[in-house]
């Protein structure tokens, strides 16, 4: 596909951007890809909207977002925006002076966040997208309501021919969350739920691997996929200097990462008869000096005088796609992570001991009918040692403890090739309700102040818009 210059030099600017950092959130079936590829956006996504990848998606993901095809100015324009918008009810309102600030202790409509992704193929090796997201509440935007977000850049990426009808492709990332470049919805960046409340309260424990350093991490990674089924790839993370943090909206986590923290994934898929299958692995261990809050409580500064955390996180993965001709489709996911844990500089002084262990599960099945209704079933579990270290200030066992189940309904009415204003808008309108059982340690009075679990059941109400 030849380019606008124009467009070109713009596209340069994902090449060329050293600031990759932001919190780890949600990402759709982008108009701008949707233009260049001349796809109607189930061809890549299941239900139309993402962020769940068809294989052409994946394919299309690891290819470094680099075919063409489309026509027109749609096909020139690197550029989608993102609208999300919900309203939040708990079973229970949380205590006052507890809510996230200017919001009511419940029942809250929001505007969650309006994001620009400057998206799409620079040239035939190169490619990415970086999102750039606005939100006013607190908890989403760290501490400025502007911010750098997901970022997946694709500096250079080729196909080699190795024998007869087997193709290998060899590319390199750049990118600012663990597994935010994973061509599989199974783990964490992309994983269900594919949107949460930001205002419900949500469990304090979760594998280091599952978001703890989006955005406030750079990973530099290279990947091999051979004859479409074997997918090799491996790399390090680093953390930036706080004044990069502080002025991409993004905080710590729970400290930076010392030197480069090595990270690895495996996965081997099959395709056959409109359908799919997945099985995979990964690995990320990094010592970190932990993060120390300032007067504010924003974590941008860290201190190593007491030693190293050492978190060492081990996952394994699957999935299963039935397509068919597109009148009804079926996903199966699950992933398992562990968690060994040695706090030598958080226990320091504290006659605590060192080492702990978290394990967390997610797993969930959809339906969608006609690419337009689909109804999701997840499962999330977490559990391990008691740990007064971290959740002590939450959990009155100090346990990590949670379990829930949640179930969501969609409707997205565009997002096909006959669509309305297609390719450039989208639309997806949806219910969720999750149930929890466990919370941040126990089904009752977990907090020592007589809430419960079930309290935080949480029904959500969501609208996106892309165009």
């Amino acid at each position: 596909m030849k380019l606008n210059p124009r467009w070109n030099v713009a596209r340069l600017g994902l090449t060329a951007a050293t600031a990759v950092f932001g919190s780890g959130g949600v990402a759709h079936a982008l108009p701008s890809f949707a233009g260049q590829t001349g796809q109607a956006c189930t061809a890549c996504h299941v239900g139309a909207f993402g962020p769940q990848l068809t294989p052409l998606g994946r394919a299309f993901k690891i290819g470094g977002y680099t075919q063409g095809g489309g026509e027109g100015l749609e096909a020139q324009i690197p550029l989608s925006v993102m609208v999300q918008s919900s309203f939040t009810n708990t079973r229970s309102a949380v205590a006052d002076g507890t809510q996230t600030h200017h919001y009511a202790t419940n029942n809250n409509p929001s505007l969650d966040q309006i994001s620009v992704f400057l998206a799409g193929r620079v040239t035939e090796h190169t490619g990415g997208f970086m999102q750039f997201t606005w939100s006013d509440v607190p908890n989403a935007a760290g501490v400025t309501p502007v911010r750098v977000d997901n970022t997946d850049l694709r500096p250079y990426t080729t196909l080699l021919s190795v024998g007869d009808d087997i193709d290998l492709r060899l590319g390199t990332t750049i990118n600012n969350n663990p597994t935010v470049q994973d061509p599989y919805n199974t783990t964490p960046a992309w994983g269900f739920p594919y949107i949460s409340s930001l205002l419900a309260p949500t469990p304090a424990a979760r594998p280091v691997l599952a978001g703890s350093f989006a955005g406030s991490s750079i990973g530099y990674t290279v990947y091999a996929w051979y004859d479409r089924k074997l997918y090799l790839e491996g790399g390090a993370y680093t953390t930036p200097g706080a004044w990069v943090l502080t002025r991409f909206g993004d905080s710590l986590g729970p400290g930076a990462i010392i030197g480069g923290a090595p990270y690895a994934r495996a996965a081997y898929e099959w395709q056959w008869n409109q359908q799919a299958a997945h099985v995979g692995a990964l690995f990320m261990n990094a010592d970190v000096n932990p993060a120390v809050p300032n007067s504010k409580g924003i974590a941008f500064g860290s201190s190593g005088a007491a030693g190293q955390d050492r978190y060492t996180d081990y996952g394994v993965d699957a999935g299963y796609q039935f397509l068919g001709d597109g009148q009804h489709r079926m996903t199966a996911q699950a992933i398992y992570i562990h968690e060994d844990q040695q706090l030598n500089a958080s226990a320091a002084g504290t006659g605590r001991g060192a080492t702990y262990k978290l394990d967390q599960v997610n797993a969930n099945v959809s339906y969608w009918y006609q690419s337009t209704y689909g109804a999701t079933l997840g499962w999330t579990k977490t559990w391990g040692s008691a740990n007064a270290l971290k959740f002590g200030t939450v959990s009155a066992n100090g346990k990590p403890n949670s379990n829930a189940f949640i179930i969501e309904a969609d409707w997205v009415p565009f997002g096909k090739e006959d669509s309305w204003l297609h390719p450039l808008a989208n639309l997806k309108l949806g219910l969720q309700y999750t149930a929890y059982t466990q919370f941040n340690g126990a089904a009752s009075n977990y907090d020592g102040a007589g809430r419960n679990a079930s309290d935080n059941n949480t029904l959500l109400l969501f609208g996106w818009l892309m165009f």
